[in-house]
């Protein structure tokens, strides 16, 4: 688990080393999700709120609700996670980011 990011009791985790902030889940959640086949997001523009539900995530075992670490206006999201979800699973501090704000 890198020491750069901050993390949430709800296990997702938020990097303030860029222009933005990026935010993904943490080792432990996608460890506990399983394969993950689905993820629905927000869309650029919309406003998110620290604690409040952001999008979804479907796995084999379990679809869980994504909390949002911080408030702010969604910049990006990673687009690649809609044809290839497993990115998540694979590199879920990398490759595998959420969204942006």
């Amino acid at each position: 688990m890198p020491n750069k990011l901050l993390y949430t009791k709800e296990h997702e985790w938020a990097d303030f080393s860029g222009d933005n902030v990026t935010i993904g889940i943490t080792e432990f959640a996608q460890s506990q999700l399983g394969d993950i086949i689905f993820l629905e997001f927000p869309d650029i523009g919309d406003e998110i709120t620290h604690g409040i539900s952001f999008g979804e995530i479907e796995a084999v075992k379990a679809v869980s609700e994504l909390f949002a670490p911080v408030s702010g206006t969604v910049t990006a999201v990673n687009e690649t996670l809609e044809e290839a979800p497993e990115k998540v699973n694979q590199d879920c501090y990398g490759e595998g980011w959420l969204i942006k704000v």
